[in-house]
C-alpha cells in the first residue's frame, strides 16, 4: 500500500504523520494509529473538497469537518494548524498539557476549527445528522430561487468504532430516512480496535449495513490511493437523495515498522526508537520533531486564499439576497446574532382560571402559542409525540419531500425520530451546534437515561438543546415501575451546565419555556407530569414568574420566622401545601418553598437564599416523588424527606400517592418528628 499522488502531496500526508507522532510522543500520552493511517484522506478531503476559511472558523456557509473518532484528535490539529487556523506548532507542542488549546479530544468551542465535541464514539457521526437537518432547514427557511445561500456540507472522518456504538445505528437510520444527501463521510475501516482485530467483535457486512439505511457507499480499497479517495468524494457529491459513506481501507500506525497495523500503536506513543525507524520509512529525518518542510506549508496554507475567496464569493451572493429579499436578510442577522423577535413572550399564556391541568398539557399550549412567533423553534420527540405533548399542528412535518407517503417538507418543524432517544439527543446537539435553531426533543423521564450522554455534552458544549421529559413519576400509574422515574432528576441535577426546571403548576410552564429559549448558552430540562395538578391561584399566590429564582416562598411570611419549612418540587407541591394546612391547625408555623430549579435557586445571591431558606431554621423536610439525593444541601443532617427510596408500583396515580406517603397528613406527621428533634 504506496502512497498515490504527487510528490508535494506526499509530503504534505507525512508532515501530517509526523507531527502527530511527535506531539503524542512529546506527551507521552495519545493515539497515535489513527493519524497514520488516516492521513492521505484527510489530506485530499481538506485540499480538494473541503469549503472553509481559516480565517474566519464561524462562516456560517463552510462545510463542516467532524472527526467523530476524537481520540485521532491530532489529525484535526495538525490540519488545522497547518491550513493556517489559529493553533500554533507550539500549541501542538503542548498537547494534552494543562491550558493547551490541544487537550486529549478535541472541543468545541476550546480549539478555532473544531465544530463539534467528540471523543465518546458515535456521538460525532450522530451530531453530524444534526447538523444536516439544521442545514436542510436553513436552507428550505431563507433560500429563494436564483439566492441558495445555505448549501454547506457535513462531512467527516467516522471509524469502526463509531460503527459499533448504537447511538450511530439510530442516526444513520434517520438520515436514510431523511434522504440526507448534505452528508459525505469517510469510514477509516482499518480493522482494529483497542482489543485487536475487528474481527474478534465486528464482523457485519458494515457497507450493506448502510446500503439498507439507505445511504450511498462506495469502497477504496487503498487508504493511500488520494486518486481514488478523491473520485469518490466528487461521485458522493453528484449522487442525490442519499447520505453518503465512503469505506476507505487504511493500515492503523502506517508506516511503523513494527506496530503498524496492530491495537499497540492505537492509544499508545510509538517510543523513541520506533519514532526514528518510522521517520526513516517516511523517508523523514529521524533527528528532526515538529518539523514542517516549508514546501509543504506553502502548500497547505494556499487554503487561506482558497477560503478568502470562497467566502468573498458567498458575501457577493449575500449582497445579491439582501438586494432581493431584505426582510429574509435581516430575519437571518438576526438569528446568527442569536437575538429573539421582538414582542415573543406577549404569546405566553397565563392559565389564569383553570383548576386543574397536567403539565405536559400546559406545554403543548404554551408551544402552540409560541411556535408561531419563534420559526428556529423546532423539535419533536422518540415516537411518544401524543404523550409528551410536543406536536405543533401548524408548523409541518420536517421530511424528505421525496419520500412516497409522507406529507413534509425540510422547512418542517415537528421531528418524528422515533423509537430512538439516544440518537435523538445527539442529532438534537448536532441541531443546537449550528447557533441558529432552538432544537428541543422529548420522551418520558424514565427514559432519559438512554439520552443522558447526549444531556452530559449539550452540557458541557454549552449548546441549546432543551430536554423536554413528561411523565414524571409515580404519577403515570399504572405503567408501573419500569416506566417511573426515580433516581432521574439527581441523575439531571448533577449535571454540570444543565438547568432542570420542574414546575409547580401550569402557571409555571410557560415561565419554564421562557427560560429554557432565553438561555442561549446552555441546555435546559423541563420535566412534566402526565397527571393532571391544581392550578394555583396567582391572585392568592406569588408570581409565576418567581420560577426565574429557580425557588422562591410559595405559602408564608419572608419576615416572619417559621418553626418548619416545606419544600417541595413539580406535583409534589400540592402535598407540600396540603401538609402546611395541617399543621397551622395545630399551631405550627410553616413556610412552604417551591423549588421548581435547584440550578437556578443556587445562582441567586446569597441574600436572596437565605432570606428563603434562613439557616437558623434548620427544621426542613422535602417533598419529591423521586431520590432525595439532590435534597440534602437543602434539608442538612437535622431534616427529613417525603421522598422514593425504593422502585414504584403498578397501580393508579393516586392510590400510589397515598402508598408512599404523599398526602397532607404524612407530610405533617414527617414535619413534626423534625421538630421534635
Amino acid at each position: 500500500m504506496a502512497t498515490t499522488g504527487s510528490d508535494l502531496d506526499l509530503l504534505c500526508i507525512n508532515t501530517i504523520r509526523c507531527l502527530a507522532i511527535d506531539a503524542v510522543q512529546k506527551a507521552n500520552s495519545g493515539h497515535p494509529g489513527l493519524p497514520m493511517g488516516a492521513a492521505p484522506m484527510a489530506y485530499e478531503l481538506w485540499k480538494n473538497h473541503l469549503r472553509h476559511n481559516p480565517t474566519n472558523p464561524d462562516w456560517i456557509n463552510r462545510d463542516r469537518f467532524i472527526l467523530s473518532p476524537g481520540h485521532g484528535c491530532m489529525l484535526l490539529y495538525a490540519l488545522l494548524h497547518l491550513h493556517g487556523y489559529d493553533l500554533s506548532l507550539e500549541d501542538l507542542k503542548q498537547f494534552r498539557q494543562w491550558g493547551s488549546k490541544t487537550p486529549g479530544h478535541s472541543e468545541v468551542g476550546h480549539t478555532a476549527g473544531v465544530e463539534t465535541t467528540t471523543g465518546p464514539l458515535g456521538q460525532g457521526l450522530a451530531n453530524g445528522v444534526g447538523m444536516a437537518i439544521a442545514q436542510k432547514y436553513l436552507a428550505a427557511y431563507f433560500n429563494r430561487p436564483g439566492h441558495e445561500i445555505f448549501d454547506y456540507r457535513i462531512v467527516g472522518v467516522v471509524s469502526d468504532g463509531d460503527l459499533m456504538e448504537g447511538v450511530t445505528s439510530e442516526a444513520s437510520s434517520l438520515a436514510g430516512h431523511l434522504r440526507l444527501d448534505n452528508i459525505i463521510y469517510l469510514y477509516d475501516d482499518n480493522h482494529i480496535s483497542i482489543e485487536g482485530h475487528t474481527t474478534v467483535a465486528f464482523t457485519e457486512d458494515r457497507m450493506k449495513r448502510y446500503e439498507a439505511y439507505g445511504w450511498h457507499t462506495q469502497t477504496v480499497a487503498d487508504g493511500n490511493d488520494v486518486e481514488a479517495i478523491g473520485r469518490a468524494i466528487e461521485e458522493a457529491r453528484k449522487v442525490k437523495g442519499k447520505p453518503h459513506i465512503i469505506a476507505v481501507r487504511t493500515i492503523i500506525g502506517y508506516g511503523s515498522p513494527n506496530k503498524k497495523d496492530t491495537h499497540d500503536v492505537h492509544g499508545a506513543p510509538l517510543g523513541a526508537d520506533e519514532v526514528k525507524l518510522t521517520k526513516k520509512a517516511y523517508g523523514w529525518d529521524p533527528e528532526k520533531d515538529f518539523f514542517v518542510p516549508e514546501q509543504a506549508l506553502k502548500a497547505f496554507r494556499a487554503s487561506l486564499e482558497r477560503g478568502k475567496q470562497a467566502e468573498s464569493a458567498w458575501n457577493a451572493k449575500m449582497d445579491a439576497y439582501r438586494k432581493a429579499h431584505p426582510d429574509l436578510a435581516k430575519e437571518l442577522d438576526a438569528w446568527m446574532a442569536r437575538k429573539l423577535p421582538a414582542g415573543w413572550t406577549d404569546a405566553l399564556p397565563k392559565f389564569e382560571g383553570e383548576k386543574k391541568m397536567a403539565t405536559r398539557k400546559a406545554q403543548a399550549l404554551t408551544l402552540a402559542a409560541i411556535a408561531p412567533k419563534l420559526p428556529m423553534l423546532l423539535g419533536g420527540s422518540a415516537d411518544l409525540a401524543p404523550s409528551t405533548s410536543t406536536i405543533v399542528k401548524e408548523t409541518g412535518h420536517f421530511q424528505s419531500p421525496e419520500n412516497k407517503g409522507d406529507t413534509g417538507s425540510y422547512g418542517g418543524r415537528n421531528f418524528h425520530f422515533g423509537v430512538r432517544e439516544h440518537g435523538m439527543g445527539s442529532i438534537l446537539n448536532g441541531m443546537a451546534l449550528s447557533r441558529a435553531l432552538i432544537p428541543y426533543g422529548a420522551t418520558f423521564l424514565a427514559f432519559s437515561q438512554y439520552v443522558q450522554p447526549a444531556i452530559r455534552l449539550s452540557a458541557f458544549m454549552g449548546v441549546q438543546s432543551v430536554w423536554v421529559f413528561t411523565h414524571d413519576s409515580i404519577g403515570l400509574g399504572e405503567d408501573g415501575p419500569t416506566h417511573q422515574p426515580i433516581e432521574h432528576l439527581s441523575q439531571l441535577r448533577s449535571t454540570i451546565g444543565l438547568v432542570t426546571i420542574r414546575p409547580s403548576d401550569a402557571t409555571e410552564v410557560p415561565v419554564a419555556w421562557k427560560l429554557a429559549i432565553e438561555r442561549r448558552d446552555g441546555p435546559t430540562a423541563l420535566i412534566l407530569t402526565r397527571q393532571d395538578l391544581p392550578v394555583l391561584d396567582r391572585s392568592k399566590f406569588p408570581s409565576a414568574a418567581n420560577v426565574e429564582k429557580g425557588g422562591y416562598i410559595l405559602l408564608g411570611d419572608a419576615k416572619t420566622r417559621p418553626d418548619v419549612i416545606l419544600l417541595g418540587s413539580g406535583s409534589e407541591v400540592q402535598y407540600a401545601l396540603a401538609g402546611a394546612e395541617v399543621l397551622a391547625k395545630d399551631g405550627v408555623k410553616v413556610r412552604v418553598v417551591a423549588m421548581p430549579s435547584m440550578e437556578l435557586f443556587d445562582k441567586q445571591p446569597q441574600a436572596y437564599r437565605d432570606e428563603v431558606l434562613p439557616p437558623a431554621v434548620r427544621a426542613r423536610v422535602a417533598i419529591e416523588a423521586a431520590h432525595p439525593m439532590s435534597w440534602h444541601k437543602y434539608v442538612g443532617l437535622d431534616g427529613a424527606f417525603v421522598c422514593m427510596e425504593r422502585y414504584g408500583a403498578s397501580a393508579p396515580y393516586q392510590k400510589l400517592y397515598e402508598a408512599f406517603g404523599f398526602t397532607g397528613e404524612n407530610v405533617a406527621k414527617v414535619a413534626k418528628g423534625v421538630l421534635k428533634k
